[in-house]
C-alpha cells in the first residue's frame, strides 16, 4: 500500500487529497458545524460531485483530470462568494477556497507536462502526414 502511494506523483496526491478533504469540509459544514437550517440543509448535496472525481484522480486518469479542474473551480467561487460571511462561515468558506485553490493548481500542474506531450506528438503525426 505504501509502496503504490510513494510511486504516484506528488501533485497527484495532493489533488486527490485536496478533494477528499473539500468533501469532508462541505459535508460538516452544512450537516453541522454552521449549516443554514438548524438541523442541515439540503447544500450537503454540494459534496457529491467531487466522489465522482476522487477514484479517476487517484487512479491518474487524464479525462477526470480534466472536468475536475473545471469542477473545482465552483468551489473556488462559492468560497470567495461565501468569505463576505461573518463568524465560523468565514474561516470555513475561507478553508474552502484554499483547499479548491490547492486542488486547481495541482490538477494544471500535473496535467501540463501530459498536455505538452500530447501536442508534440499532434505535430509529429502532422508534419508526417504533410511530408509524404
Amino acid at each position: 500500500m505504501i509502496k503504490n502511494i510513494l510511486n504516484k506523483n506528488p501533485y497527484q496526491l495532493i489533488a486527490t487529497a485536496a478533494f477528499i478533504d473539500l468533501f469532508i469540509l462541505c459535508v460538516r459544514w452544512e450537516w453541522f458545524l454552521s449549516p443554514l437550517r438548524p438541523c442541515g440543509s439540503w447544500l450537503i448535496l454540494k459534496g457529491i460531485p467531487l466522489l465522482f472525481a476522487i477514484p479517476g484522480l487517484w487512479k491518474g486518469k487524464v479525462y477526470t483530470m480534466q472536468w475536475a479542474s473545471m469542477l473545482i473551480l465552483l468551489y473556488v467561487t462559492e468560497g470567495l462568494v461565501r468569505i463576505l460571511e461573518t463568524g465560523l462561515n468565514f474561516w470555513l468558506a475561507l478553508l474552502e477556497t484554499i483547499l479548491a485553490t490547492v486542488g486547481f493548481v495541482c490538477l494544471l500542474i500535473y496535467l501540463k507536462p501530459i498536455k505538452k506531450e500530447a501536442k508534440d506528438l499532434k505535430r509529429k503525426l502532422q508534419s508526417e502526414r504533410s511530408g509524404k
